[in-house]
């Protein structure tokens, strides 16, 4: 059985303009001291209500998990093992990090820890781009940084963000050279999303622009031999991100810290979903009025912080997420997991979207997106939410 946990680490050095995540700079909430004590608490009061064993991944994410004294990310490490979720040497164990958090000697202790995969915030090489979104770190620290990973030949990703305002096809295209030079493991490109009206929204380029940028790096990817396993990853050979394809591959997760999410997909008909409060306050409340351990994952939890997940909101999550990778959706697995009702369910609408030119069949009964599919997968993905009195017809 396939397990991950994600530990979210909320601290950065200044909060991105486009950040929607739980997020602060430090100074603004409690010392990271203090979080990494309600982190293991979490831990022990949680430990019961998921498997232990040999993780299959860990993974920290922010924030700025690098801004942390590295003994602090060790300790939560440690309190997992203590607890039943050790870290072994089949683990995939990622850490974010920013340019200008990390050093040789921090890097060294990441790996001593049993750290082996970084996944790079870098976002953009271009200075007043990077300043213009209130990036704290410069061009060349994020040549020292990846210079650094390079010459350590550790696997790491890089996060590219595209489609900033201000931004052109040549900056874009000065940003992949920079990244081919480099020769990450793992791209993951970002297009910039804001809602109208955000200080962002003004001077983006054109929509067709956005769409010849991700073209662009769609291209120049593959032809440096990285290939496309999800709508927006691309890897060279066997190394995808382990981590995220949990969260696509419908395996459980467990997400300790701030904000973070669960899934227990045996819990329950079809799965259950699990979260903890998004305000720090909040947070800790919930970790230090309970002392007692809990046997279910949504044990002692309000109402609003969990959901059983009916037939066809599951269906709906296992279309998106089975979709979004490259060996699309099996109907054989949505026959295992929802029966004949399911199938029913599916079938009329994966052949509109074939009809349309968006979807394609490459064998029978497997549906992947196409290259048009890809560019409009939010249509796709509206055209398979299904609702409650659907799922009730092609059930009878």
């Amino acid at each position: 059985m396939k397990f991950g946990i994600y530990v979210h680490i909320p601290y950065c050095l200044q909060r991105c303009t486009y950040c929607d995540f739980a997020t602060y700079e430090r100074g603004q909430i409690l010392p990271p001291e203090q979080y990494i004590l309600l982190l293991k608490e979490e831990i022990r009061q949680k430990q019961k209500a998921f498997p232990k064993g040999e993780l299959t991944t860990l993974y920290f994410g922010g924030g700025t998990p690098s801004l942390l004294p590295s003994q602090q990310i060790l300790a939560v490490i440690q309190e997992l093992a203590n607890t039943g979720f050790a870290v072994g040497p089949a683990t995939e164990v990622t850490i974010e990090i920013n340019p200008a958090t990390i050093d040789a000697r921090k890097l060294d202790h990441y790996l001593e820890m049993g750290v082996n995969r970084f996944s790079v915030g870098a976002q953009t090489f271009n200075d007043p781009l990077l300043k213009s979104v209130k990036r704290e770190h410069n061009a060349l620290q994020t040549r020292e940084t990846l210079e650094l990973l390079s010459n350590r030949k550790v696997n790491f990703s890089f996060d590219l963000l595209f489609a900033l305002p201000g931004q052109t096809l040549e900056i874009l295209e000065n940003d992949l050279a920079e990244v081919v030079r480099l020769k990450p493991a793992h791209v993951s490109p970002y297009c910039l999303t804001v809602p109208e009206g955000h200080v962002l929204s003004k001077g983006r380029p054109l929509e067709d622009t956005q769409l010849d940028m991700f073209e662009m790096i769609r291209k120049t990817l593959v032809t440096e031999g990285y290939h496309r396993y999800e709508i927006s990853n691309f890897s060279l050979p066997g190394f995808e991100s382990r981590h995220n394809s949990l969260y696509w591959d419908d395996e459980a997760y467990w997400g300790l810290g701030l904000s973070a999410h669960s899934y227990a997909p045996k819990s329950g008909p079809f799965g259950t979903r699990y979260w903890n409060p998004n305000s720090i306050g909040g947070y800790q409340k919930l970790i230090e009025s309970r002392s007692e351990t809990v046997s279910e994952p949504h044990g002692n939890l309000q109402p609003e912080l969990y959901e059983v997940l009916e037939a066809h909101q599951a269906l709906t999550d296992f279309c998106h997420t089975s979709l979004r990778r490259e060996r699309g959706l099996d109907l054989e697995h949505v026959r295992r997991k929802f029966g004949p009702a399911g199938l029913r369910l599916v079938t009329g609408p994966l052949q509109d979207l074939v009809q349309r030119g968006w979807l394609r069949s490459p064998q029978t009964g497997v549906f992947t997106l196409t290259e048009e599919g890809l560019l409009v997968s939010n249509q796709v993905f509206s055209n398979l939410a299904f609702l409650q009195e659907e799922w009730a017809k092609a059930a009878t």
